[in-house]
């Protein structure tokens, strides 16, 4: 995946730790404001707890991806000018942010289904579409503002959904395939269970027991995997599944993952509890 589809925090003016507000909870140690510096932020626009987030009560933070957005509006939109040297950019930055962040993530998506060969017959469709909203994300702050999100999100979600129709076409016939209906899996025992090739569209998983199920092929945008535990479980060929989503989840060494995306840390940690028990 295009390394611009990343979060570089080195060239970011540590917009998601001011421009985003959160709630106390079990993912954040504390309130905080939207336009409010985080207590943790520091002056170089890092994090000082950076290795000890889930540690230290901040385990939301470890799942939140902005897809490359913040380098983008600290650099490019704003050409490296900071909201703390210029105060006056501040709001106007901090309201652009959440809105890079969605233009980026289509971008994310859109590549994606650009790289897979079953979607040749749209690969002129996914490039006009990446051209076009990558056009979006280098307009000026005023008018990024403005911007019909949703509207944008419409259109090239019908891709989105070809591409999923495309990847899960040799299990359309399936009789127990899962569909959007039936979304509701939290807390649900899931362990085994054949899910090649399902529309799991934004479904919810938080706390599933997912252990060696097989989700194969799978279409995964938008799903909520939040603690459900996927240890053993097959997601190679899996489409629109996100470093954030995995990081949200527990898993294991043998967890195997769609070849873009890497085993959370924090994964391993939990191994190596559980072998100092024994």
């Amino acid at each position: 995946m295009n390394s611009s589809l990343q979060a570089d925090c080195s060239r970011c003016f540590g917009l998601c730790c001011v421009a985003l507000p959160y709630a106390k909870s079990a993912d954040f140690a504390f309130d905080k404001d939207s336009g409010t510096p985080c207590r943790n932020l520091q002056d170089d626009f890092r994090c000082g707890i950076h290795q000890h987030l889930r540690d230290q009560g901040f385990k939301g933070c470890t799942v939140y991806e902005c897809f490359g957005a913040g380098q983008k509006v600290s650099q490019n939109t704003f050409s490296g000018m900071d909201w703390e040297t210029n105060p006056e950019l501040a709001n106007e930055m901090f309201d652009v942010f959440p809105i890079m962040q969605q233009l980026q993530e289509m971008i994310y998506y859109l590549t994606e289904a650009m790289n897979l060969s079953v979607t040749k017959p749209i690969h002129q469709e996914l490039k006009v579409a990446i051209s076009e909203i990558e056009n979006l994300t280098l307009r000026r702050a005023s008018e990024i503002k403005m911007m019909n999100v949703a509207e944008i999100r419409i259109r090239m979600n019908e891709l989105l959904i070809r591409t999923s129709h495309l990847v899960r076409e040799e299990y359309k016939h399936k009789k127990y395939q899962i569909t959007g209906k039936t979304s509701d899996f939290i807390g649900s025992n899931l362990q085994n269970a054949d899910l090649r090739g399902a529309n799991l569209r934004g479904a919810l998983f938080i706390a599933a027991d997912l252990k060696y199920a097989d989700l194969r092929k799978s279409d995964l945008i938008g799903a909520d995997l939040r603690d459900a535990d996927i240890s053993g479980a097959d997601l190679r060929g899996s489409i629109f599944l996100t470093q954030a989503q995995v990081n949200s989840a527990k898993g294991n060494a043998e967890t195997k993952l769609p070849v873009r995306l890497t085993h959370p840390n924090h994964w391993q940690k939990v191994k190596q509890n559980k072998n100092a028990f024994r």
